[in-house]
């Protein structure tokens, strides 16, 4: 009795399970094909923006592709609606589970990322262009962080030359060689002083050009900073923007030869190496030794500061330079792409209109195995609904029947006829 009365209740539950199932299935293959049309309508507005050609053609393509997306989402969660629930054995399920994931990556492959680009496609173009202003800044800054650096560079110079003035004028009163005039020991450091001097002229005649460069360069970021945020259709923008990063890499250019790093490298290489020693003009040979010995000393100190500057135009070339940077135009398919962590909840989105059919699958398999578990344990008799059993009776009543007809249209059987005479034995 208690398993009879626990196969009764299992009967109970499955039908109950049964009657939900019937009422759900009504609507259930209309709600599949409005997904699956919505993902079409987004797999068109992706596909349109990654064809060049506005024409018909391509008009019919993108509705073509759309609406083969949407008949292949419809017809494979269809499949997989009424198959997985209703296979039994584990290989049946596992070989269908396998299916249904190699479908969900083609389905992600040919409709998610073009729904994702069609959610966030112009977003995902202006993070593009908004990444590529901060890498035109960094580049810009850096090299006008070059260029100021090499600048800096007259001071050294400066240095250099107001020593050798000093040097001169020490001769001038006699105080260098011991022999006061503009000898040749005077016209030694005053030579180095006038090479110094048109080397700081130079190099200060840099100073404006370094400073409109990198003026000119932040008005031209600044109009990029408005492109990325203005309001519009976001591939004009790019266009403009496209111009505008140009002309910006040319002023980085600028702004990198611009560097007079190299020229004070080269003029304090020469400082040293190219000495025009001036003649001797000592009347005597006392007094010409000392103006040797000083000059000897000069070209030292002149060794030492060339060195000095020498070095110092080395570490301002061995600064990094600033990175290349070009701005590639990009499609908001592959914007959305490149840039996919900043936008997961249209990626989710995109990808959740595509395969929420996967979680109705699972919920019917596991309906439909409660279902079996339900009727396992019951006789046919307890399986047997009232409907049913009125139908079966229907059916036993029309056999009945069919054989009353039978018989009575049989002709009379012969006397001589065996089997009539046991016919007719049996009826007495």
């Amino acid at each position: 009795m208690p398993n009879e009365a626990e196969n009764a209740h299992g009967v109970r539950y499955a039908q109950e399970l049964e009657g939900h199932l019937a009422w759900l299935d009504t609507f259930t293959g209309t709600a599949l094909g409005v997904l699956a049309t919505a993902s079409g309508i987004y797999t068109y507005l992706g596909v349109s923006s990654l064809l060049d050609n506005n024409g018909a053609m391509s008009a019919f393509a993108a509705i073509a592709y759309s609406v083969a997306v949407s008949v292949g989402i419809f017809v494979f969660w269809s499949y997989m609606l009424r198959l997985y629930p209703a296979v039994r054995t584990m290989r049946a399920r596992v070989g269908l589970l396998g299916a249904m994931g190699l479908g969900s990556l083609a389905i992600v492959a040919m409709s998610s990322w073009l729904n994702a680009a069609a959610l966030a496609g112009s977003a995902a173009v202006e993070q593009h262009l908004a990444r590529t202003v901060q890498d035109y800044q960094s580049s810009l800054e850096r090299a006008h962080e070059i260029a100021i650096s090499a600048q800096g560079l007259e001071r050294d110079v400066a240095r250099v030359r107001q020593s050798f003035e000093d040097l001169s004028q020490q001769e001038a009163t006699g105080d260098l060689s011991g022999l006061a005039g503009r000898g040749a020991v005077f016209r030694l450091l005053r030579q180095k002083s006038a090479e110094l001097t048109g080397l700081e002229a130079q190099i200060a005649s840099q100073t404006p050009l370094v400073d409109q460069a990198f003026v000119e360069g932040n008005q031209l970021l600044s109009r990029m900073r408005s492109l990325t945020v203005e309001p519009g259709p976001v591939e004009t923008r790019s266009v403009e923007f496209s111009e505008q990063a140009v002309r910006l890499s040319g002023l980085i250019t600028q702004l990198r030869q611009l560097s007079v790093a190299a020229l004070v490298e080269r003029a304090a290489q020469d400082l040293a190496a190219s000495v025009v020693l001036p003649e001797l003009d000592a009347s005597t040979a006392e007094d010409r030794g000392a103006q040797t010995a000083t000059i000897t000393a000069v070209l030292q100190v002149l060794a030492q500061r060339a060195l000095t500057l020498e070095r110092a135009a080395q570490a301002v070339m061995a600064m990094p330079p600033p990175a290349e940077t070009t701005y590639t135009p990009i499609s908001s398919a592959d914007a959305v792409i490149l840039y996919a962590r900043n936008f997961m909840p249209s990626w989710a989105g995109a990808i959740a209109i595509d395969l929420l059919p996967a979680v109705l699958v699972f919920i019917l398999a596991v309906t439909q195995s409660a279902i079996r578990t339900g009727r396992s344990g019951a006789a046919l008799g307890d399986t047997l609904t009232l409907a049913e059993l009125r139908a079966a009776m229907t059916a036993l009543r029309d056999v009945e029947d069919a054989m009353k007809g039978a018989t009575l249209e049989a002709p009379p059987a012969s006397p001589k006829d065996p089997g009539a005479q046991v016919t007719s034995l049996k009826s007495s």
